[in-house]
């Protein structure tokens, strides 16, 4: 009988060992990725693209013992994510860009790349896989293109175009696609404090399961939000803090039992005095001072040099699906690509470049305010573009029945003195819909008449916007 109650309670005590160990795994938050109506497949293009962008407008360092570093950390972390999240048509690829700022971006589909400065400043390899483990998530969870699923129809098709605006942190999205987009740029699209959570949590799982300390990750999101002047700040406006967000990190870090963490190892320590002796690195706008577009460039190209017929003045009615309908000149082509619509005459625009015609988007106005997101939208110009000034201030106007704002602005590109003229409205949601209109300073006067003509034949869908 002795021997009886001796072996249940052994049992009983095993039993309360698995329960124990049920229990601590429970307090494991549960993540889902988000709802996405696009494939994996087009998040392996979409990041293709993107990182093809990246690699032409940053300073990529070519340091072979700098990207076998990153490597290796970026590896020892792919190879620990949970089997729920493998995407097998995803390529991870891992790169250093060669500025100062603390920050590492991750695109749909794999590809990454890392600051050196993020190398630099990091207190242990930890810290270093804290945020590539954090954008890892972004990436293994998709939320790039579910961020994208929830646009507008006439969104979607500028966000196919501005993933990396969207994903890219650092001022990195402006750099990528700011002047392209007339403003869309990287305000177009920010994640969402829900989509930062999930990130870091699924990033603790990834980093614990790779044997780093998921503390590491909190104490680096510290540092980033004490770097008043070195990128921190803008990395979080892309990646907003969800709040509490050390609290969190370390409170999940307690679930995840990690035996005999990885802190610090000698490549990391090597890595670190090889970059060091290295030239100093510039600040992301050192770096893309010299590459900056002009506003009549929509993709990398040179300007047209063809002949530009006159606008015809006979107008030809455009619908674009139900979001809106406008009038342009006869001769004027509607100019196809993922991110605006433009039109433009033969001869007016070439491989990424028009010098000649009008551009039509859309942008989100947080604020709700018209000539506060009009602003947003001038500076965002003239951050692109040194010669460009505004010498008047707004004109009050109305766009299809609304209340809108229009101005003129100066730009000389490549040695061609240009005006620009911008028209903005809000739509009942409160975002901002605009045109930004092109043409150089000696045929203005030809012009400004058509433009105007164009922006009063505008009839917006609302409903579409909602």
């Amino acid at each position: 009988m002795n021997r009886l109650n001796h072996h249940d309670a052994r049992r009983s005590a095993a039993l309360a060992v698995v329960l124990l160990a049920g229990t601590l795994l429970s307090a494991q938050t549960p993540i889902t990725a988000p709802s996405n109506k696009y494939t994996p497949a087009q998040d392996v293009e979409l990041g293709r693209k993107a990182a093809q962008e990246m690699r032409a407008q940053l300073p990529v360092l070519d340091d072979d013992e700098a990207k076998s570093y990153v490597e290796g950390v970026g590896r020892r972390l792919v190879g620990a994510i949970p089997r729920e999240f493998q995407h097998p048509e995803f390529h991870y690829t891992f790169e250093v860009v060669n500025v100062r700022e603390i920050n590492a971006s991750a695109l749909p589909g794999g590809p990454m790349f890392v600051n050196r400065g993020m190398i630099e400043t990091a207190k242990t390899e930890g810290e270093i896989a804290g945020v590539m483990a954090h954008e890892i998530s972004h990436v293994v969870l998709r939320h790039g293109t579910a961020q994208a699923s929830k646009a507008t129809p006439y969104e979607v098709g500028s966000v196919l175009g501005q993933i990396a605006g969207a994903i890219i942190g650092g001022g990195w999205g402006q750099v990528v696609s700011g002047a392209s987009q007339f403003g869309f740029g990287a305000a177009f699209l920010r994640f969402s404090r829900e989509f930062e959570k999930q990130a870091d949590i699924e990033g603790s799982h990834i980093m614990a399961a790779a044997g780093y300390d998921p503390r590491d990750m909190a104490n680096v999101f510290r540092t980033i939000e004490k770097e008043g002047g070195s990128g921190g700040p803008q990395w979080l406006s892309d990646h907003p803090n969800p709040g509490n967000r050390v609290e969190y990190i370390t409170q999940e870090a307690q679930s995840l039992r990690v035996q005999n963490p990885v802190t610090d190892t000698r490549a990391f320590q090597q890595v670190q005095a090889h970059l060091n002796r290295l030239p100093r690195a510039p600040t992301t706008e050192e770096a893309v001072k010299g590459s900056k577009r002009a506003p009549t460039t929509t993709r990398n190209g040179t300007r047209p040099s063809g002949r530009v017929e006159p606008p015809s003045g006979r107008l030809r009615t455009y619908e674009e699906g139900n979001l809106f309908e406008v009038s342009v000149p006869s001769n004027w082509r509607e100019l196809s690509n993922n991110n605006t619509v433009t039109f433009a005459p033969d001869g007016g625009y070439g491989e990424g470049v028009f010098t000649h015609g009008i551009e039509l988007g859309l942008a989100r106005n947080e604020s709700h305010d018209l000539q506060g997101a009009t602003d947003e939208l001038v500076q965002s110009l003239a951050q692109q573009n040194q010669n460009l000034a505004r010498p008047s201030g707004y004109d009050r106007i109305t766009i299809d029945g609304r209340r809108g704002l229009r101005t003129t602005l100066n730009n000389t590109s490549e040695g061609v003195r240009e005006r620009i003229m911008v028209f903005t409205t809000t739509l009942r949601n409160g975002n901002l819909f605009y045109a930004v209109a092109v043409a150089p300073d000696q045929e203005f006067g030809t012009y400004r008449d058509v433009f105007e003509r164009i922006v009063d034949s505008l009839q917006i869908s609302d409903q579409t916007f909602r």
